[in-house]
C-alpha cells in the first residue's frame, strides 16, 4: 500500500465520542493520509461496503451488540483486500479478536496506533511480494503437472506419464494450489495460458 495515496478507513462505532475521537487521531498520524469515514450502525456499514471498498475497517467488536466479523466477511467477500482492525474499548476475550488483522485499545496513544496501522499496511505489501515469489518458485515438476492438469488428465494418468505415484501427484497439486492460490481447473488453465505453459489449442474445450 502506498501511503502517499488517500487511505479509505471506515470507523464503525456507535459511540460518537469514541468514533469522532478516533477519526481525529487518524487524521493526525503523519504520512498516513487517512480519509476516515464514520459509520454508527451495522446497517450503515453494510451499505457502505456494498458500494465501496475501503482499505481498512476499524470496528468495535461489540458494535451492534456483538459484531460477527466471520459472518460479515462471508457475506461481503473474503478476498476484497479489506483489512479489519478491532478497537478494544473494554475487557474482551482474546479469542474474540482472532478474525481481525490487528487491534488496538482506546488507551493507546497516537504513536502506538500509527505503528500498528503502518505495520498492517507493510504486512499487506509483504504478503503480495510473497505470493509473487511463490509463483516464481514453481518447480519444473510442478509446471509439468500443471500442463497435464489443464489438458484434462486424471491423477492416475499424470502419475503414469511422469512415472510418479498418485500420492506424489496429489501432494504436488496441493503445493501448486497453495503457491498460486488457485483452486479450480479453470483458474489453473488461465494461469497456464498466461504464463505460456501450454498453448491455447492444447486446452480448447477445457475452459
Amino acid at each position: 500500500m502506498n501511503n502517499s495515496s488517500s487511505l479509505k478507513i471506515v470507523v464503525a462505532e456507535s459511540s460518537v465520542i469514541i468514533r469522532s475521537g478516533l477519526t481525529a487521531v487518524l487524521k493526525r498520524i503523519p504520512n498516513l493520509n487517512a480519509h476516515p469515514i464514520e459509520v454508527s450502525s451495522t446497517e450503515a456499514l453494510q451499505n457502505y461496503i456494498q458500494l465501496h471498498t475501503p482499505d481498512i475497517v476499524i470496528i468495535n467488536p461489540t458494535f451492534g451488540g456483538w459484531f460477527d466479523l466471520s459472518a460479515f466477511k462471508t457475506a461481503h467477500g473474503r478476498s476484497s483486500g479489506v483489512r479489519y482492525v478491532a478497537v478494544v474499548c473494554s475487557v474482551i476475550d482474546s479469542n474474540a479478536l482472532r478474525d481481525y488483522d490487528e487491534h488496538f485499545s482506546i488507551c493507546d496513544d497516537v504513536d502506538v496506533i500509527a505503528y500498528k496501522l503502518n505495520h498492517l499496511l507493510s504486512s499487506e505489501e509483504e504478503e503480495e511480494e510473497d505470493r509473487e515469489n511463490e509463483q516464481e518458485m514453481l518447480s519444473q515438476r510442478e509446471k509439468e503437472i500443471i500442463t497435464c492438469v489443464v489438458k484434462g488428465m486424471t491423477n492416475k494418468a499424470i502419475a503414469d506419464k511422469l512415472y510418479l505415484s498418485i500420492h506424489t501427484v496429489i501432494t504436488h497439486r496441493r503445493n501448486i494450489a497453495r503457491k498460486l492460490q488457485i483452486h479450480s481447473p479453470a483458474g489453473l488453465t488461465i494461469y497456464a495460458i498466461v504464463n505460456k505453459l501450454v498453448e491455447l489449442q492444447d486446452v480448447k474445450g477445457v475452459l
